[in-house]
C-alpha cells in the first residue's frame, strides 16, 4: 500500500471505535490524516465534547511532526520542554504532545499517514488508534 484511501480511513476509525466500546470508553473523536497532515477521514461519537476534532488531529499531527507517535513527544515534553514548546511554536499551536496519536506505516516503513484519537485517557486513546491501524494490517507507531 502506497497512500491512504478514503476507505482504508474509515475501517481504521470504525475498529478503532469497536476497540472504544469493547472497553467502555468514554465518547471518542477520531481522524486520519495522510502522509501530508491533511484530513482523510473524522468521526466524532455523540457526546464527544467540542473541541475533541481539534485536539485529535493535534495528536496526528504531532506525530506526523517528529516522525513517530505522541508518546514520545509526551516524554519530551517532561524532559525537553523547550523543545516541545519550540516545535508547537513552529507548528502555529497545532500540536497536542500527549499519546493518542499514531504514524501508520506499511511493512517496509514507509509513513502513509497518522491517526489521531481523544475522548478517554490519552493511554485508552492510543490503544484505539492501535487496535484501528492493526485491524488493516498496517503498522502502528506509537512513538
Amino acid at each position: 500500500m502506497r497512500k491512504l484511501t478514503l476507505s482504508t480511513a474509515e475501517t481504521i476509525i470504525s475498529a478503532a471505535l469497536e476497540k472504544a466500546e469493547e472497553l467502555s470508553l468514554k465518547p471518542l473523536t477520531v481522524v486520519v490524516l495522510d502522509a501530508g497532515g491533511h484530513a482523510i477521514a473524522l468521526k466524532r461519537q455523540d457526546g464527544s465534547s467540542i473541541m475533541r476534532p481539534q485536539i485529535a488531529t493535534g495528536k496526528a499531527v504531532g506525530a506526523l511532526a517528529v516522525g513517530t507517535g505522541t508518546r514520545w513527544l509526551n516524554a519530551n515534553a517532561e524532559t525537553r520542554p523547550h523543545f516541545v514548546n519550540a516545535l508547537n511554536g513552529a507548528s502555529g499551536g497545532a500540536i497536542i504532545p500527549v499519546p493518542g496519536g499514531v504514524l501508520v506505516k506499511n511493512e517496509e516503513g514507509e509513513t502513509l499517514g497518522a491517526v489521531g484519537i481523544t475522548g478517554d485517557t490519552s493511554d485508552n486513546d492510543e490503544a484505539c488508534a492501535v487496535a484501528g491501524v492493526e485491524a488493516v494490517n498496517l503498522v502502528a507507531d506509537c512513538g
